[in-house]
């Protein structure tokens, strides 16, 4: 089986950690290192690289179904998150998964003065009740893989009149995604989107974006931004630019690379493609005896081997040890011979 990557990539590892960190393709390593010697010559085109923002946003954009004015550029998922939150009224609940990620949960619990409640996930739907201000999850888990029913909870939520905020990072890349579905979406583009660390988005509905106070708003987030570099901007951006965070313009050049790539090869590929590793995987652990949580993703997790990560990561196979599970997850990067590789490994 398989799927075409080129040249782009010639990991020397047997590199299944993905759900950490995604390995980028050449072209996005080729464009990070010609705007950094860029800089490095004082050459004016090294300073800043908006266009190549621009040209990220809009190919994420594409991915997961909005127009680019629904979606905001940022540096990490907390930052936007923590905006979300504090655009809650004092008293308000939110609900969470158990075990959700804590980039997720944490915002809103520093607060103080907001109530979480939380509910395993294979039921956060029945748990959203009235008074529920906005339900908060990951589409995929992070530390197994589960997935979430979203649209049972999308459904929940709007019956009960309350928001929703997923965390799309553990999803786009190998998942379909439409995030216009959602109020709120915050994706970390460092994992399956194969983009530099740095780069993260956040899509808003027009409706919810009344709700938000862009708190780190600079002159980046104004209309007129070749104006508004003193004083207090007058008139924000009409659309999600407004809640921009200053980008880090290395990981944003590599991203616009990175981003083609995922686009060329398409996302139903890649899911047919990491799916299908996934369940091989799956398969062989049990002709050896062991049971991973159940599910379909590409993340694959198996309780108690946590303490086999290091033997893994000293025979060249890299996974991850994540809640006690040892946590495999296969891109489009990967081939069989990788998921048999570390079946032999882990069987001894």
């Amino acid at each position: 089986m398989g799927i075409s990557t080129g040249a782009e990539f010639a990991p020397t590892t047997t590199y299944l950690d993905t759900a950490s960190c995604g390995l980028p393709p050449l072209r996005a390593r080729r464009a990070v290192r010609a705007l950094a010697a860029g800089l490095g010559d004082g050459r004016p085109g090294g300073m800043e690289d908006f266009g190549s923002v621009d040209a990220a946003r809009e190919s994420f954009a594409r991915l997961v179904g909005v127009a680019a004015g629904r979606v905001a550029t940022g540096g990490s998922v907390a930052v936007h998150v923590g905006l979300i939150a504090a655009s809650l009224p004092p008293g308000a609940e939110v609900l969470f998964p158990e075990g959700e990620f804590s980039s997720v949960s944490t915002p809103f619990v520093v607060r103080g003065d907001l109530r979480a409640r939380y509910a395993p996930l294979e039921s956060l739907a029945d748990a959203v009740r009235p008074g529920t201000a906005l339900v908060a999850c990951s589409a995929v888990q992070s530390a197994d893989g589960r997935t979430a029913d979203l649209a049972a909870i999308r459904a929940a939520a709007a019956a009960h009149g309350a928001r929703t905020l997923v965390d799309a990072t553990q999803a786009v890349g190998w998942l379909p995604f439409d995030a216009s579905r959602y109020d709120y979406t915050v994706t970390g583009a460092f994992k399956w989107l194969l983009c530099p660390r740095g780069a993260q988005f956040l899509t808003v509905t027009e409706d919810a974006q009344e709700a938000l106070v862009p708190l780190h708003a600079g002159w980046l987030a104004a209309a007129d931004t070749a104006n508004s570099s003193y004083g207090p901007v007058t008139e924000l951006a009409p659309d999600a630019r407004r809640f921009d965070e200053p980008p880090a313009f290395l990981a944003y050049r590599g991203a616009a690379a990175a981003l083609t790539f995922i686009e060329e090869t398409g996302i139903d590929a890649v899911h047919a493609h990491d799916t299908a590793l996934a369940a091989r995987y799956r398969a062989g652990l049990a002709g050896i005896g062991h049971a991973p949580v159940p599910g379909t993703s590409p993340i694959v997790s198996v309780p108690g081997l946590g303490d086999r990560q290091p033997a893994l990561a000293r025979a060249g196979v890299v996974t991850s040890a994540r809640a006690g599970h040892l946590r495999a997850a296969f891109h489009l990067y990967n081939t069989e011979a990788d998921v048999d590789r570390l079946l032999d490994v882990v069987s001894g």
